[in-house]
């Protein structure tokens, strides 16, 4: 069973990008998602946010929400919104937000390879969610969200991407976020081979973003197949939609954290506590940390920064020399009581295209007691914690942009 695969996509007829494709369906609020939709019958959220169309305290794992997902489906293939490509393909996909721009390849990647880890996954995954991606790709008989895989830099396979994507794309357009998302069809039999084969080669592809997906896909492999490990015949619910971009291109944002109280202690205490952890000094300007080991905090209207000493950072330990182990374990933890950041409702994450401002509001309105801010993660930390088997804490890396929603889907044959 090969690493990856070319799949015959679905996707908006020629045209009709711009009315179908949506982010992705985990970075909005339901409220958010039903704003979207306004004035837009053809958007992808009908399907991956199908409660849109159902009444406003609809649950979102309810069975209708899928059956709802399914009718709008549907209805798009009926009215020749959405198309199905005739033949196996691979799809390059480049983004491109402000001066960031990455270019990647769309493809149906091996849930083989996922479980004997060579696929590599850094994060645990939540049941209810793993569900209801199950639930989803049941009901429409189809993978609509795209996982976010990352591959080594190799030079062979950037020319071949590079190659199938001379000339105009056969889609330009934006997904309401910002992002340029342009997309070429690579149909050519030997380009295909080419590409198959260099991935081949690779010793592992590395999940960013989408474990849930990955999970859920698998789980709908082995149920097809009756049992727990899928045999080797090729079926397409044996191969889950991503997308792969070498590791050199992706952008990594800080995943910053506001925390509701203090736990009980005073500011003068709470302060006197950091300092036996950190080396703590007033700042007249935000703190963006500039690099490892060095925070910002937001408490009463003033700016701190704090700095462990490079010494004491367990520069072996995959995991814990990350900022968010480290602030996990010095500040987050011990100080302020919040032992489980998955489940703790005094915790809430930030991502960093929000910016400043959206870790202080959310200070000043008193709705939150402090804000911290951390320098982001490295794509390079995440696969070494993934080759050491390891997990990522919780919200340890924001990737920016997000792939959309809509633009090719893999359905299930």
């Amino acid at each position: 069973m090969s690493l990856i695969k070319p799949f015959a996509g679905l996707r908006p007829a020629p045209g009709r990008a711009t009315e179908v494709v949506a982010p992705p369906y985990d970075v909005m609020s339901a409220a958010e998602a039903r704003a979207m939709v306004e004035g837009r019958p053809w958007s992808f959220l009908h399907i991956s946010r199908a409660e849109v169309d159902l009444p406003a305290d609809t649950d979102p794992y309810d069975a209708a929400v899928y059956d709802q997902a399914r009718a709008n489906l549907a209805a798009m293939l009926e009215a020749g919104v959405l198309v199905r490509d005739p033949s196996p393909r691979y799809y390059v996909y480049r983004l491109t937000l402000g001066g960031h721009r990455q270019t990647g390849l769309v493809v149906t990647a091996s849930v083989e390879a996922y479980r004997t880890h060579r696929i590599q996954r850094h994060e645990l995954t939540r049941p209810v969610k793993e569900d209801d991606r199950v639930r989803q790709i049941e009901a429409l008989n189809a993978q609509t969200g795209p996982v976010f895989l990352v591959h080594p830099d190799v030079p062979a396979i950037d020319r071949a991407i590079e190659e199938a994507s001379r000339g105009a794309p056969e889609v330009v357009t934006k997904a309401g976020d910002g992002v340029d998302h342009e997309l070429w069809s690579v149909t050519d039999p030997d380009a295909i081979a080419r590409l198959t084969a260099a991935f081949e080669a690779l010793p592992a592809l590395y999940i960013a973003d989408g474990h849930h997906r990955c999970a859920a896909a698998a789980r709908v492999s082995a149920a097809r197949r009756g049992h727990a490990v899928s045999a080797s015949t090729g079926a397409s619910a044996d191969y889950f939609l991503a997308v792969t971009f070498p590791a050199a291109e992706v952008q990594i944002l800080a995943y910053n954290r506001v925390i509701r109280d203090l736990n009980g202690l005073e500011p003068n205490a709470f302060l006197d506590r950091l300092a036996a952890a950190f080396r703590v000094a007033r700042s007249a300007d935000p703190v963006v940390p500039a690099g490892h080991g060095e925070f910002g905090l937001y408490l009463d209207g003033r700016w701190y920064r704090l700095t462990i000493d490079p010494a004491a950072i367990p520069r072996e330990d995959p995991v814990g020399r990350l900022d968010v182990s480290l602030l996990q374990e010095r500040l987050i933890g011990p100080i302020l009581g919040i032992t489980d950041p998955r489940r703790d409702e005094r915790i809430d994450f930030v991502g960093g295209v929000r910016g400043l401002d959206g870790l202080t509001e959310r200070v000043d309105s008193g709705e939150m007691r402090l804000a911290l801010t951390l320098y982001p993660t490295a794509i390079e930390d995440l696969i070494a914690v993934a080759e050491a088997g390891a997990l990522m804490p919780p919200k340890s890396t924001w990737f920016e942009p997000k792939l959309a929603d809509g633009l090719v889907s893999h359905v299930l044959d």
